[in-house]
């Protein structure tokens, strides 16, 4: 198995600084994901430490989550209320639950770190034999802007420079593929680590392919989690698909 394709990589990689200021504040992803989830239970794929997973509980919908990384499980479990969302430890993309549920969601582009051949078309057939009839399978991705691809090329991005240590990152894109693979180098006076990350990105209509070869339908697509308005300039989106 390639590295990229390791479901753990990314919480042994990242867990210890995951939950520092400047992820995206979750109420509003909890707030829409509370009114699309009914009676529940709701299942987070890649659920990580909690950060959207325990606001939606709070409002009393039941979660459950898949997560591949130990390290992120521990996170959530230290946090209040994170001792009791049940978690199975496993590969987001084979949906190892038996369901139903008339909510399953993916965020924060993690549809994209799927980067071994066909898995993300297996994440999408999983969810759909875990969903309840009517249930909804909720994306939140970026839109690729080709534009950000060449900056990232052109470019040695500085991540950090402290007393200790200086990381950078760089990137190496292979537009045919629509793949990336990234390097964080971040050297020390006790040597040099490599964190590496990759990703397989697609655009919107892409992603309504995967889901209509998995018989699921876009009924909403959005901008973000306030439910703007998509359109050509947006950067992002939100995406409802559901279960005939």
């Amino acid at each position: 198995m390639a590295l990229l394709d390791d479901p753990g990589l990314f919480g042994r990689q990242w867990a210890a600084t995951y939950d520092s200021p400047g992820n995206p504040d979750p109420e509003p992803a909890a707030e829409l994901l509370a009114a699309l989830a009914g009676d529940g239970p709701a299942l987070e794929l890649a659920i990580g430490s909690g950060r959207v997973a325990l606001p939606l509980a709070a409002r009393g919908v039941r979660v459950e989550g898949i997560e591949a990384s130990p390290e992120m499980v521990e996170l959530l479990r230290g946090k209040p209320g994170g001792d009791t969302v049940p978690v199975v430890l496993g590969d987001l993309a084979d949906v190892a639950v038996p369901g139903p549920y008339p909510l399953v969601y993916l965020v924060f582009n993690t549809l994209f770190n799927l980067t071994g051949e066909g898995r993300q078309e297996d994440c999408f057939r999983n969810v759909a034999r875990v969903l309840a009839p009517g249930g909804a399978f909720v994306i939140e991705a970026y839109v690729p802007d080709p534009a950000a691809f060449d900056r990232d090329e052109q470019q040695v991005q500085v991540w950090s420079v402290t007393e200790d240590a200086v990381s950078i990152r760089l990137h190496r894109y292979d537009r045919e593929a629509q793949t990336f693979v990234r390097q964080t180098v971040t050297f020390t006076d006790g040597g040099v680590r490599l964190q590496p990350f990759g990703m397989h990105y697609r655009w919107p209509e892409q992603i309504d392919e995967l889901a209509a070869g998995a018989g699921l339908t876009l009924a909403d697509r959005w901008a973000g989690w306030g439910r703007e308005p998509f359109g050509p300039e947006s950067r992002s989106h939100v995406s409802v698909y559901r279960k005939a």
